[in-house]
């Protein structure tokens, strides 16, 4: 069956251009001129993949790939192309913060649109055929990557995003002692406050979530003088 995309997208030109491109490359196509059509055609038709305009004429393409990525669990995982006209690398970087799978400046050549598109796509596929798990489990702790969520005991803990992806670093790095650099660089992309201990603050909110006793961690141990370590035995 053909891969289902749908392009949102206010020039109409361009859309029949691109659409007609890829159908002839195998995909089954759908358009939406504006950003409330396009997020009612992902609920419901549930696209393989979603190219998105940055400049829409009723939404911010950055708050549709927002909102995208807040729908229940399936759909907001579709991955998302976003094509925009502006040059500012900083569009860049806020789109894939907001959670965009790839980025596309303005005019593009059709090829290359098509070569990005089906390596988002491999991407996918890979996380799906039995790639990197995205469920890890110690003991009654339980943490979804894709859900984005963390249970202790089938309790669900109350973390920021931020925190989130610093207990992943810790756990995805299970038994390996970590520096503060070395945790913030695998994080990185994401602010940290700059004239505080933030690493130490944010640890002490992760334990307060996931420890039963945070002044007697089991989970994340410190290491005097070198960082944390996130053990791998824990109950």
């Amino acid at each position: 069956m053909n891969q289902h995309l749908l392009m949102i997208e206010d020039d109409v030109r361009l859309a029949d251009m691109v659409c007609a491109y890829l159908g002839q490359s195998g995909y089954q196509m759908t358009h939406a001129g504006d950003a409330q059509t396009g997020l009612s055609q992902v609920q419901s038709d549930a696209p393989d993949l979603v190219i998105l305009d940055l400049m829409l004429p009723d939404m911010d393409g950055l708050e549709v790939c927002r909102r995208i990525r807040a729908l229940p669990a399936a759909l907001a995982r579709t991955p998302v192309l976003m094509l925009t006209a502006k040059g500012d690398p900083m569009d860049r970087i806020i789109g894939l913060e907001m959670g965009a799978d790839d980025y596309l400046p303005k005019p593009f050549e059709p090829r290359e649109l098509l070569a990005r598109i089906r390596a988002v796509l491999r991407r996918q596929g890979d996380g799906h055929a039995g790639g990197e798990t995205q469920q890890m489990r110690f003991g009654a702790l339980d943490i979804d990557r894709d859900a984005r969520t963390v249970t202790v005991s089938g309790q669900l803990c109350d973390l920021t995003s931020y925190q989130f992806d610093l207990l992943v670093a810790l756990a995805e790095r299970a038994g390996r002692v970590l520096t503060r650099d070395q945790i913030m660089e695998a994080v990185r992309g994401r602010e940290l406050e700059a004239f505080d201990r933030s690493i130490d603050v944010h640890m002490g909110r992760i334990r307060a979530a996931i420890e039963v006793d945070a002044k007697n961690p089991k989970r994340i141990l410190t290491v005097r003088g070198v960082g944390y370590v996130f053990a791998r035995q824990q109950d």
